[in-house]
């Protein structure tokens, strides 16, 4: 992080602004479409690196992985020069070929076999929770505790075959770690005094021996036996899906019941074809994009528009949320409508680093929706939301809801 403000490099439109600061964290609309209209590239002077926010420019960084590095880290931090707080993920933070044979092996283990396995049990277990927090005709809660978090803290863990001890550390340890992506700010130094408690237990839940026979855990370790992977990349690879695996679910399902609270005609589109349950996530993720940013970093001197050089070394921020509503790519991008085709977002992110568990989340929300659509008549607000600040994701603390059964 700068101490002072940097100077835009000629050509380069300057944005003095923190996309760190709370009160961009609260609100970060604003700021995405000040970066859009400046140009395809800006520079944020407080930090000293490139920004790209519209579609075209963060889709093109996404899938340039040869121009545009994640192993020199996806945060602001640089690894080239500094010292990661942890061993860096195998898949978010590493490029070809260090990062394909982890990225194969969870590929496959993540696929549609796998998913075809849990359908029924997720969805039995979706009957479940929303029988549990329906009291009646008119039910009011706080769905961020009692569904997005209760869910996927659920079902998840038990398909990656942890034991129910201690799940409820998965997200204060996955809420650092997103915030670790951003500068050293308060967000940073609030979960600085748990992060190696948190760390400790989540590295020893990734242990062949901590983990159930029959869960996605146990099949990576079987993959190091297979030599598919080494026995030093496996409880990495584990680890992975203990990070990312839970949070941005949560923050996925938070964006889509706000969604469907604050457009009530879309929640009647749903319960008259549940089928639109996948769809009507896609689009809260591009709507809402739970993971707002990521870095990258210039392999080498990296021409992108309007004849700008990024140079070699230097670290670009790409605005993923705001990409999700460029107009250039969007027709009435601030809707949240079900009509629309939402593919292509990068809400996931795009090419070889897009989101590995993505099918799994859309699972988990699909069951959840579904298991809703069939009981709820109306999702309305019931009072004031409340937002939770994390330098990467965009997240609710308390979101209370009427459900009206």
């Amino acid at each position: 992080m700068t101490t002072a403000p940097a100077t835009a490099p000629p050509g380069v439109p300057a944005v003095d602004a923190d996309p760190f600061s709370p009160d961009v964290l609260e609100d970060p609309l604003p700021l995405h479409t000040r970066l859009r209209e400046a140009g395809p590239v800006a520079y944020l002077t407080r930090y000293d690196v490139y920004a790209f926010a519209r579609y075209e420019q963060v889709h093109a960084a996404l899938t340039n992985w040869q121009g545009f590095e994640s192993g020199a880290g996806v945060g602001l931090s640089n690894f080239r020069h500094e010292k990661p707080w942890r061993p860096p993920s195998l898949l978010l933070e590493a490029d070809p070929p260090r990062h394909d044979a982890p990225r194969r092996v969870l590929s496959t283990i993540l696929g549609a076999r796998a998913l075809r396995r849990l359908r029924e049990q997720w969805a039995a277990a979706a009957d479940d929770l929303v029988e549990q927090v329906l009291t009646g005709a008119d039910t009011e809660l706080d769905v961020v505790p009692a569904l997005a978090e209760a869910f996927p803290l659920r079902v998840f863990p038990d398909a990656v075959g942890l034991p129910p001890e201690g799940r409820e550390n998965l997200l204060p340890y996955g809420d650092h770690a997103f915030n670790a992506f951003g500068p050293s700010n308060d967000l940073v130094a609030k979960g600085a005094p748990r992060v190696a408690e948190l760390s400790a237990w989540v590295n020893a839940r990734c242990a062949r021996e901590e983990l159930a026979p029959d869960g996605f855990g146990a099949r990576i370790w079987e993959a190091a036996d297979r030599g598919e992977i080494t026995y030093e990349q496996a409880p990495l690879v584990v680890r992975s899906l203990l990070t990312a695996g839970v949070d941005t679910t949560v923050h996925g399902l938070g964006a889509v019941l706000h969604a469907f609270a604050t457009h009530p005609q879309q929640w009647d589109r749903l319960r008259a074809d549940p089928r639109l349950a996948r769809v009507a996530f896609d689009e809260a993720v591009r709507w809402e994009s739970p993971v707002q940013t990521f870095f990258r970093t210039a392999t080498t001197d990296v021409t992108v528009a309007d004849g700008v050089v990024v140079p070699e070394g230097r670290k670009i921020l790409m605005f993923l949320a705001a990409a999700n509503r460029d107009p250039r790519r969007w027709t009435d991008p601030d809707a949240f409508d079900l009509a629309r085709d939402p593919s292509g977002h990068v809400g996931f992110g795009m090419g070889i680093h897009q989101c590995v568990g993505q099918h799994v989340a859309r699972l988990e929300a699909e069951v959840l929706l579904t298991a809703l659509s069939r009981r709820v008549t109306r999702i309305e607000p019931a009072g004031p939301a409340r937002r939770h600040h994390n330098n990467t994701l965009r997240a609710w603390a308390s979101l209370p809801l009427r459900l009206w059964a």
